[in-house]
């Protein structure tokens, strides 16, 4: 399938016109999104809990699949519709609207990414065993790195070990993982762990390993309460106690975990943003047609000014958000440098996030905090989203880094702020 729009075009210019089969799939994405996922919000019987109402998700998934728009992220070979990063970035968006919409089309995270890292990384019979099942929405998967005990936004703290036991050709795994989105009833997890021993420690001593989640000593210990939504099998703490996996279950090679993890980050963080996107979107349609319903000081809503300031700066936060999220899927399926771009996407779009839905929370008054209308959850998920997937600060520093660096070799800065001058 043809990728989508902002290509340069042969005379120079720049197309922003959505590639007629791409937008054949997004019209079919939004009738599924209009006429069977949310009608279908109202079945989930606790928004905290989806797994309890997962016969909801499942008939999603059958419907999904008569539309022709299963796993659109995945290659044909796999079942999938092989879309390009930008084009996801466009159903992504599309998505963001509701939770149910990823789920139903079985392209939300973690899962989405964990096909991609072993799409990048799995051998054949990796493959055969965690991917097909993933891919036919048969089972569940997790990513298994951040930790309690350590800065986890700095990766060589991260303390998980995998041990070489060559005489019963097995890694022995040991350690605690917290905030393992989706842990719970997931059937394999991918666990990033210190294999190496370098002192001071490097990111060259983590690798990948696949470890099955019925293996003795893999336990999950607890649920914190988290803030926000919560994606099925929730965000819990787990514990490894020589959990033994056989060698052959280290994905990609020794020590390569941090660069086959950074492929998987990169089209993660840029799925998220297309997915605050996406919410973001709905906000603001609710938001609008707020003002138009009620009525203060003797007027619509609408008609104060203030009020419609606030409208104008989601609307060019929404705008520069597309943009950037465009811009930098077309350089990642294309090959170019985007290291830069992703921090500075992650980083911009989950802070417009927050400040479209705070806009949307104090414009909706008391029917902003209650928990009735989505806002108020969706207020929680803005303020984590500058958090997870690399926190806001760490960003600013990668990006300030290259700025920094472009100018000690006497360079213009042009290069550092997304190459378009």
């Amino acid at each position: 399938m043809s990728s989508a729009p902002t290509v340069p075009s042969a005379t120079g210019g720049i197309d922003f016109t959505v590639p007629a089969e791409l937008q054949e799939l997004l019209d079919r994405v939004n009738a599924f999104i209009e006429e069977d996922v949310l009608p279908a919000e109202v079945e989930i019987t606790d928004p905290q809990d989806v797994l309890a109402s997962w016969d909801v998700v499942e008939r999603l998934r059958d419907r999904a699949r008569e539309r022709g728009i299963y796993t659109p992220h995945l290659p044909e070979e796999w079942g999938g519709l092989g879309v390009g990063v930008l084009g996801m970035a466009l159903v992504n968006q599309a998505c963001g609207v509701s939770g149910l919409a990823s789920l139903g089309l079985n392209a939300m995270a973690p899962d989405e990414g964990n096909m991609h890292t072993l799409l990048i990384a799995g051998t054949p019979d990796q493959l055969e065993e965690y991917l097909r099942p993933l891919a036919e929405g048969r089972t569940r998967s997790c990513f298994a790195m951040t930790e309690p005990d350590v800065a986890s936004s700095d990766p060589t703290n991260l303390q998980t070990t995998a041990v070489r036991d060559e005489a019963s050709g097995e890694w022995v795994l040991n350690g605690t993982k917290w905030c393992i989105t989706g842990a719970e009833g997931a059937a394999f997890a991918i666990v990033v762990a210190k294999t190496g021993s370098s002192e001071p420690t490097t990111h060259r001593d983590y690798s990948l390993i696949l470890v099955p989640t019925d293996t003795p000593g893999w336990e999950i210990t607890r649920h914190p309460e988290w803030m926000g939504s919560h994606s099925p099998g929730g965000h819990p703490e787990i514990r490894m106690t020589d959990v033994r996996v056989p060698l052959g279950n280290l994905l990609g090679n020794e020590g390569e975990g941090f660069v086959i993890a950074q492929k998987r980050l990169a089209g993660g963080r840029l799925a998220h943003a297309m997915r605050w996107i996406g919410v973001a979107q709905r906000a603001l349609d609710m938001t609008s047609q707020r003002l138009l319903q009620r009525k203060a000081f003797g007027k619509e809503l609408a008609r104060h000014q203030g009020l419609q300031f606030m409208i104008a700066d989601s609307a060019m936060d929404l705008y520069a958000s597309r943009l950037m999220v465009l811009h930098t899927a077309w350089k990642v399926e294309n090959g170019l440098p985007h290291r830069q771009e992703i921090a500075m996407t992650k980083t911009f779009v989950s802070e417009a996030f927050g400040r479209i839905v705070d806009r949307a929370v104090q414009i909706h008054g008391a029917a902003g905090i209650a928990m009735d209308l989505p806002i108020a959850r969706w207020y929680q998920d803005a303020r984590a989203a500058r958090i997870y997937d690399g926190a806001s600060e760490v960003h600013r520093m990668v990006i300030a880094r290259e700025c920094l660096k472009l100018a000690m070799q006497g360079q213009s800065t042009t290069a550092a702020t997304g190459d378009l001058g």
